[in-house]
């Protein structure tokens, strides 16, 4: 089963960026994410729409 969320960190991993890239990514509202109790993490689609997004612009 593929992972459905991820932290910050490993989302960076993903897309090869730096965290401080996804966190102000996520403030800019350009890249979705939720709160689940203290820890932010990305959902999977997320980031599958971040990088469609990325291929249109």
């Amino acid at each position: 089963m593929e992972q459905l969320m991820y932290r910050p960190a490993e989302a960076a991993q993903i897309l090869g960026m730096g965290r401080t890239v996804i966190f102000a990514l996520i403030k800019s509202g350009r890249l979705r994410s939720v709160k689940l109790g203290g820890a932010r993490l990305i959902t999977a689609e997320a980031l599958r729409a971040f990088v469609r997004d990325l291929e249109q612009a």
